[in-house]
């Protein structure tokens, strides 16, 4: 049945960083929320592009550039950065910050690594 998400209300049932909700799922795709706050775990998805939309705060996502430069690209309230496949990031936020992600459902939300941030399985929003 069609439904409205209303993003505040999921918001304020979310305590805790880096454990993302699944909103809703759009042709094999899941749009999932979460806060974060500090540094989470260096990682890549190897077979999926992975989105960040930034709804409250802002953030740097941590990455290599091809020569193994480690770049910091901020990304503001308002803003989206898409990971392409493959390439080695982490999302860092100095304060509270809360995102939409999109990426493909049974995307493991820390990739090729498995660390005290993995969720084998996750909660809806």
């Amino acid at each position: 049945m069609l439904r409205a998400i209303n993003l505040h209300e999921a918001l304020a049932r979310i305590d805790d960083c880096w454990n993302p909700r699944v909103l809703c799922e759009l042709n094999g795709q899941h749009i999932r929320l979460v806060r974060i706050h500090g540094e989470f775990a260096w990682h890549a998805h190897e077979n999926e592009d992975e989105c960040f939309l930034v709804l409250e705060g802002s953030f740097r996502l941590q990455f290599r550039d091809p020569h193994g430069v480690l770049v910091n690209r901020a990304v503001g309230q308002g803003e989206l950065i898409v990971v392409p496949r493959g390439v080695q990031h982490r999302p860092v936020a100095d304060e509270p910050c809360s995102i939409l992600l999109f990426e493909p459902a049974g995307t493991r939300n820390t990739g090729n690594v498995s660390c005290p941030f993995t969720r084998q399985e996750l909660d809806d929003a």
